[in-house]
């Protein structure tokens, strides 16, 4: 059945605008090409300030740079907030169109071009950018619809603070970054237990001075130089990266000891409502938050370019589909790739791909037109608090 909605033409759309769509973006209006993105959140950086609310980047300011701008701040860590200000004053500072509150519902072909539905909104491009991180919905065991219904289940999308959780004790699930952070949050005001076994940790305090201005060079250099597809010992690392948690890099062991926060085993089950440990321990608790990964979220894409575990095949973003590209995939091309470090990188090399397609005589739809630009892109220090 022919569709009664007329859908707007666009050259290039970038499904996306975080970090990674939004670097795409600007290299796009760099080099003229006519394009649009399409965020589903109703303000640029909502990614960002959506998330719980104690959390700080992992990184430096000082080293937080998208394509043409640097974040300000040289030590501290900056907040969610606070990066997500950074995003929405990048994108109005280099004029990038962005359509917030559209939220794509099936990228598809249609003929020689791509059809891009959002509600009653439709796209036609000759080109699809795909600007998002493979960790988009939040993986729950399907035994958690068998806890007590009394039971408060949550996850790090959900998460806010310890206000939203009811009285009696908490149980995390999951020793990873998240799980980590958001167990020392509520330690403050409830019980709490963290389930799982963490895979390392970084053996430094990152606060330090010492972190700060020499062993994040240290980090960032191999990450975003060493550990590539370029490099032997890059391809080598890369699988089991994919399929591996980070290890902990502010909470250590010893900080969820000192907290109070009691280390139990893994969860494998519900026995009578309650969470069921490998020992065969159960244990009565009033919240459960479910910080055990992320599933790559992309089954609105109905095209043919997904492996057995139903992640997206490229190389280095460029998709098995023609005009079909992809930025902000972890280890995409480097450790460094889902970062605000090293996005930017992965972004110019698929919008030269994009390029060189048009170029070829792989878009159909009228006229490029001149994005404009800032007369100056050299990186400039920004304030990351909103402007009144």
């Amino acid at each position: 059945m022919k569709s009664k909605f007329r859908a707007e033409r666009i050259h290039t759309i970038v499904i996306g605008g975080g970090q990674a769509g939004l670097s795409v973006g600007y290299h796009l209006a760099k080099r003229g090409i006519n394009f649009l993105i399409l965020d589903a959140n109703n303000r640029i950086g909502d990614a960002w300030r959506k998330r719980w609310d104690s959390l700080r980047l992992f990184t430096p300011g000082r080293y937080v740079e998208l394509p043409g701008m640097r974040f300000q701040g040289k030590e501290a860590f900056p907040t969610k907030d606070q990066v997500a200000d950074y995003l929405e004053f990048y994108a109005e500072q280099f004029k990038l169109p962005v359509q917030c509150g559209v939220k794509v519902d099936r990228l598809s072909k249609a003929g020689d071009h791509f059809l891009i539905e959002a509600g009653h909104l439709r796209y036609e491009a000759d080109n699809v950018v795909v600007a998002m991180a493979d960790y988009q919905v939040p993986k729950v065991p399907a035994f958690a619809h068998d806890l007590n219904a009394s039971t408060l289940q949550l996850t790090p999308q959900s998460y806010k603070n310890p206000s939203q959780l009811q009285e009696g004790g908490v149980l995390v699930v999951g020793v990873g970054n998240s799980g980590a952070d958001i167990a020392i949050d509520v330690s403050r005001s409830h019980q709490t237990w963290i389930a799982g076994k963490e895979s390392g940790h970084i053996p430094w305090d990152i606060n330090t001075s010492f972190a700060r201005q020499v062993a994040f060079r240290l980090i960032r250099f191999v990450g975003h130089h060493v550990l590539t597809l370029g490099t032997p010992m890059g391809r080598k690392a890369r699988p089991n990266m994919l399929h591996r948690a980070t290890p902990l890099i502010r909470v250590k062991p010893e900080d969820l000891i000192d907290a109070g926060i009691e280390r139990v085993g893994r969860v494998v089950g519900v026995q009578d409502g309650k969470p069921l440990f490998e020992d065969g321990r159960s244990l009565e608790v009033k919240n459960v938050i479910w910080c055990t990964g992320y599933q790559t979220g992309f089954s609105w894409i109905d095209l043919p370019i997904f492996d057995g575990d139903g992640s997206p095949v490229h190389d280095r973003g460029i998709g098995k589909v023609p005009g079909l590209y992809f930025v902000g995939l972890h280890f995409q091309y480097s450790m460094s790739s889902a970062t605000l470090i090293g996005v930017g990188r992965d972004a110019e090399y698929v919008v030269k791909a994009v390029d060189a397609r048009s170029r070829s005589g792989g878009h159909n739809f009228g006229k490029l037109r001149k994005m404009p630009m800032p007369q100056s892109t050299e990186p400039e220090l920004v304030e990351h608090s909103r402007r009144a």
